[in-house]
């Protein structure tokens, strides 16, 4: 990572989000951190002011597009450029198979995957002026297909995470897919796009009943939004390396 890079953390005011502002700040970038509450996101933002690192917070939702692009044209004023985006912004609602509903899924969709689009859409202008752009899109190993099929002991309760899972399913695929579209395109060549996993880290998604802390969740995000040029695009990795998909 390029001292002073300009990084956009979405859903950072607690969990994961927050310790990823927290370590890229500490690694010198400039953190914005993203919050669908402005006053939550402005208290996580003072937290992390205690340690001494300087954080902006900003008022995004991603599943309101005019939210989005009031975030892209503030980045435009204020910055001009983005240097790493994490999609870290995410939502959960259990039920079993036969509880689930078109409207639960719609709402997970809206975020997860929907809400994704939407800030790579708005924000890609200012990605292609970075010199070394990263997109880490938060995804999950519950999300695997071959994970899942070969019978693996995947964290969580299986009965209740039908809709969950297909829509990190699908963020996965849209990752391939800017990957390859990225290739095609000289002045997006540069943009490096992966998933990452965090693993069943204790957060407020799963009432902290999950064995790892932030802090290892935060590493494959840390490890793709810092990735060298050489560095791989169209990934799924989790901190020990590649997944299956």
């Amino acid at each position: 990572m390029r001292p002073g890079a300009i990084a956009l953390v979405t859903g950072a005011n607690r969990g994961i989000g927050l310790e990823t502002a927290r370590q890229l700040a500490l690694r010198g970038a400039v953190v914005l951190l993203g919050s669908r509450d402005a006053e939550r996101g402005a208290t996580a933002a003072r937290s992390l002011e205690k340690d001494g690192l300087r954080v902006t917070p900003v008022a995004v939702d991603v599943a309101d597009t005019g939210s989005v692009a009031a975030l892209a044209a503030r980045l435009e004023r204020d910055h001009g450029r983005l240097d790493i985006l994490v999609n870290n912004a995410g939502v959960f609602a259990g039920a079993t198979a036969t509880a689930t509903t078109a409207d639960l899924t719609r709402g997970l969709l809206d975020v997860n995957v929907t809400g994704a689009v939407a800030m790579i859409h708005a924000l890609l202008p200012l990605l292609r002026r970075s010199p070394a752009p990263r997109i880490v899109n938060v995804s999950s190993t519950t999300a695997s297909f071959g994970l899942t099929v070969s019978g693996a002991d995947l964290p969580g309760d299986a009965s209740l995470r039908l809709a969950y899972t297909a829509s990190k399913a699908a963020l996965n695929m849209l990752t391939v897919q800017y990957a390859l579209a990225f290739r095609q395109e000289p002045d997006l060549k540069h943009v490096k796009i992966n998933s990452a996993s965090p693993g069943w880290t204790a957060t407020a998604m799963n009432d902290f009943s999950a064995p790892r802390t932030v802090q290892e969740g935060a590493r494959a995000l840390i490890t793709l939004a810092t990735l060298a040029d050489d560095g791989p695009s169209g990934g799924f990795f989790d901190e020990h390396g590649a997944l299956a998909w």
